[in-house]
């Protein structure tokens, strides 16, 4: 009789599992697609930054920088929006700005520094990700990344370090440059990544020209989300560098005395900075389903 018993349990059991089983596997599977999609990541819930929302204010007009100051809500929240860039064509969604009071140099380049944060969602040889300057051998700056490595390209000379960050994950990436220097500092998600080495020993002639985001020469396209692009005409120490990744994609500037563009891209190309460096967009978009990916610092 017990063993009878026992043997109705168990396949009592076996008819749970063969009636329940493909239930649960289901609602397993779905549960990790929405994990994936960002649903249940906690900046999913965050309240977040509407376009403008900080920005910075020069009362004696750009250019200057006496009493400037940030105003609007600048604690970090996150933005509503990024911009988006899904093609992989040349020159067919890209942002373009006038270049004003970027760093130039005749002979050396003045001391810069450019951050960014990204997620790149297609695996491309070169793309690049925001530069300004001049046509011609180390007449330009970009910041861009080599088979997956953050670095700088100057038109023919630079250097690329750091690990991977073509990963369909968001990273921040700084660059600081010293004037004259041979080679250019990285930062990938608020760490020294290493020394991009800089041909000639230095960038020979930074040109004033006309800048771009998400674009550069063919066939070096970008493919994937941008945000709160920054650029100094400074080097940024090692802890500047790292104090704007841990205010995370929605940060403000530091160093306001000399910021020279910033685009937040929540929601519009318009250069905060209150330099007047506003962006003219072609083929891009804007999307506030932007979490997948990111993890607060």
């Amino acid at each position: 009789m017990g063993m009878s018993n026992q043997s109705e349990r168990l396949q009592s059991a076996m008819e749970y599992l063969m009636t329940y089983g493909w239930a649960i596997l289901i609602i397993a599977v779905v549960l990790g697609a929405l994990f994936q999609l960002g649903i249940f990541n906690a900046s999913t819930f965050t309240p977040k930054a509407p376009p403008g929302a900080c920005h910075v204010f020069r009362p004696n007009g750009p250019g200057t920088t006496s009493f400037i100051n940030t105003q609007g809500i600048c604690n970090g929240e996150l933005p509503q929006y990024v911009a988006h860039f899904s093609s992989n064509i040349y020159h067919q969604n890209y942002i373009t700005f006038a270049g004003t009071l970027m760093p130039t140099g005749s002979g050396s380049l003045s001391s810069t520094s450019i951050s960014i944060w990204m997620r790149s969602t297609e695996s491309l040889l070169y793309p690049n990700l925001v530069g300004f300057g001049g046509s011609g051998v180390g007449n330009s700056m970009t910041l861009s990344f080599y088979n997956g490595y953050a670095g700088i390209d100057c038109g023919g000379c630079g250097g690329y370090a750091g690990g991977l960050i073509n990963d369909n994950a968001w990273h921040f990436i700084g660059i600081s440059f010293v004037g004259g220097s041979t080679s250019a500092n990285i930062y990938v998600d608020g760490k020294s990544a290493g020394a991009g080495y800089v041909a000639f020993g230095r960038i020979p002639n930074l040109l004033p020209g006309t800048g771009w985001i998400g674009d550069g020469g063919n066939p070096n396209t970008y493919v994937g989300y941008l945000a709160n692009i920054q650029i100094y005409n400074t080097s940024l120490s090692s802890n500047e560098i790292t104090a704007l990744y841990n205010e995370g994609i929605g940060g403000a500037p530091v160093k306001l005395s000399n910021l020279v563009a910033w685009w937040p891209l929540n929601g519009d190309v318009k250069d905060y900075s209150g330099n007047n460096n506003n962006g003219v967009p072609t083929g891009i978009s804007f999307t506030s389903s932007w979490e997948s990916g990111y993890s607060a610092p």
